[in-house]
């Protein structure tokens, strides 16, 4: 018998944040895996980051998570993207060497002296009055823990297609994972079925690269983790190309041997990623598609083609991948598949992400149906914090929508029925100008370092930080720059000039003015030499000052629902003037407050009205 207080069943990105989190809590942790040597794998592209995506790596890090350092270790490209637009939509991507990622996390784990590893596939689960107690494995032994945390990603009753034929794989060369599934069920759960996918890879050595259009990286970088001093590395070119009506032809005509378009797929799969034929389908309009050619390590000729994941036949990949610009020689070095996998809809979850049917079960990444590493890792190190609060017989971390996209990744799977793989998007916050990357430690280091994932040094660093922020906007509102004509030299530059004293907050809120021109113009600051982690949030703090305070009003304003706690024991299907389908949705959801509830797809005002009136009455009678 093998006894544990956390058992992580998985180890991609959410199965490494969360056994990382529950070891360093002090937790005796095992981190089982199908295969030891994938370790923290990046089975589609090796980046990380992307629009909102980077906010959720931000938010990872001041929480005391691992994915942001150790993608700051071992980047091989890092771009911000959006950055002529809004600070709301600015996001960080790395390239990342997918080996060196998956050795620096490894190191992390095994260097962890609660921190148990094991190559095995647990196969059931050991349930007693609705608590959990441990999992078996497949060989039959026993592991006992009054935790467990699933993080299975895409290898539940997996199979992969490639054309019309299909194997018992999780992923490519890795093997399907059977018989947790069908515990699952056995349990009550309710289980579905989703689709993903991922390109070929190409050796470099075959491509032309003078037909394509270079992408480099930023010469003064940005990074992932409020960590001071993360390391200068070499950086590497990514390149454009396009898909060509020769490619849109070979997709067209051999649409009957794609498993999707002949129905052997069943699975639904991700919207805001779909295979190369979906988007010539989908898209007929659009004579040509970006695809980016991308490296996966400096030490290896792979190569990733983002943008063209299919699940067409081997012979058939060779002919669309050759009538590419630069690809017309093009080896591949492996097929590109779909994959089709079991997930557990995470409206059977609370927010804290552990299972409303059985104490002590955690979800974290795919599983609960949603697509991407940071998507993952965030839950991951949700659930493992929670974990340890379950064990303390404390209260769990709830994250509301306003303070994180992770408060709203999470906040959406567990109210809402999605039956496609979820994917973080800036338009799925209400409060995207106050949830932005550059803020993420000032909106969550607080809870890391309660929970004790962040160290009374950096908590003393960020609270310098916030101190230095704010003693620089309070200069700003007080000090002045006067009228000269090197002052107007200078602005002229900007399409702006000044015919009287003003405020440096002034000047700053103006179209085209930055901080950095306030360097030009002003010696004070340029004596203060701040760091662009803090004159950035400056900027913002005032160039956007009118619409944060707006959004501030809207959380106030949304805060009165969420203040409204509905009875745990009620039950909707007594409630009048509301529908027959509305009684349902509360009733499979269950939701906390009542702020939950009217995010429920289908629930309407009127019926929030009338369940408030039903709280009230509660209310009455219970006095």
């Amino acid at each position: 018998m093998f006894k544990y207080d956390v058992i992580v069943v998985g180890a991609g990105h959410a199965g490494c944040e969360a056994a990382m989190a529950c070891s360093r809590l002090g937790a005796k942790t095992l981190l089982a895996s199908l295969n030891l040597d994938n370790i923290a794998l990046m089975p589609c592209n090796p980046a990380i980051g992307g629009p909102a995506k980077s906010c959720l790596v931000r938010e990872i890090d001041a929480l005391g998570g691992i994915m942001g350092i150790a993608t700051d270790a071992t980047y091989m490209q890092l771009k911000m993207l959006n950055s002529s637009k809004g600070p709301a939509v600015r996001a960080l991507r790395a390239q990342s060497d997918k080996k060196e990622y998956m050795r620096f996390v490894r190191h992390l784990l095994e260097s962890e002296e609660n921190l148990s590893l094991k190559q095995c596939t647990m196969s059931e689960l050991i349930v007693k009055d609705n608590q959990v107690k441990g999992l078996k494995d497949e060989f039959g032994l026993e592991y006992y823990a009054p935790v467990v945390i699933l993080t299975t990603g895409t290898s539940l009753e997996a199979r992969i297609w490639i054309g019309l034929q299909y194997l018992e794989f999780g992923r490519l060369g890795e093997a399907s994972a059977k018989g947790l599934s069908p515990s699952l069920k056995k349990l009550g759960f309710n289980i579905g079925r989703l689709k993903t996918g991922t390109p070929a890879r190409v050796d470099a050595r075959t491509i032309n690269f003078d037909a394509m259009v270079v992408q480099p990286g930023d010469e003064n970088p940005s990074f992932f983790s409020f960590l001071p001093d993360r390391p200068i590395r070499k950086q590497y070119p990514c390149y454009l190309t396009r898909t060509t009506e020769k490619t849109h032809e070979v997709i067209k005509n051999n649409l009957d041997k794609s498993p999707m378009y002949s129905g052997l797929i069943h699975g639904i799969g991700p919207r805001y990623c779909p295979s190369i034929e979906d988007k010539v389908i989908r898209f007929a309009h659009n004579p040509s598609h970006h695809i980016f050619i991308e490296p996966e390590g400096k030490d290896t000729y792979e190569m990733y083609v983002q943008g063209f994941s299919t699940s067409l036949p081997a012979d058939v990949q060779i002919q669309m991948l050759r009538s590419l610009p630069g690809l017309e020689n093009v080896h591949i070095m492996k097929p590109a598949y779909a994959v089709e996998y079991d997930y557990m809809p995470a409206v059977q979850l609370s927010h804290s992400l552990m299972t409303k049917k059985v104490k002590g079960l955690f979800c974290a990444g795919q599983i609960n149906g949603t697509s991407g590493y940071e998507e993952a890792a965030a839950q991951g190190l949700l659930a493992g914090i929670n974990a340890i609060k379950y064990l303390q017989d404390k209260e769990m971390i709830t994250l509301p929508r306003e303070s994180s996209y992770l408060g709203t990744l999470v906040d959406d799977l567990v109210t809402k029925d999605i039956d496609e793989p979820y994917r973080m998007l800036t338009s799925r916050s209400e409060y995207r100008l106050l949830l932005r990357q550059d803020n993420a430690d000032e909106r969550l280091t607080k809870i890391g370092f309660d929970s004790g994932l962040i160290s009374q040094e950096r908590y003393n660093n960020y609270l310098a930080k916030q101190k230095t922020i704010d003693q620089e906007i309070q200069r700003f509102l007080q000090e002045k720059i006067s009228p000269s004509e090197k002052v107007n030299n200078i602005l002229s530059k900007y399409n702006q000039n000044i015919d009287r004293g003003l405020k440096l907050a002034e000047l700053l809120k103006r179209p085209n003015i930055t901080y950095e021109v306030i360097k030009e113009l002003d010696e004070n600051t340029q004596k203060l030499g701040l760091t662009r982690d803090i004159y950035e949030q400056v900027e913002v703090k005032i160039k956007y000052e009118g619409y944060i305070k707006r959004q501030i009003e809207q959380v106030n304003m949304s805060d009165k629902l969420e203040k409204i706690k509905i009875p745990e024991n009620i039950d909707y299907s007594k409630i009048e003037h509301i529908s027959t389908e509305t009684r349902d949705k509360l009733a499979k959801i269950r939701p906390v407050t009542l702020g939950q509830a009217s995010r429920i797809g289908g629930v309407k005002p009127a019926d929030i009205s009338v369940l408030m009136i039903m709280i009230e009455s509660h209310k009455i009678k219970s006095k």
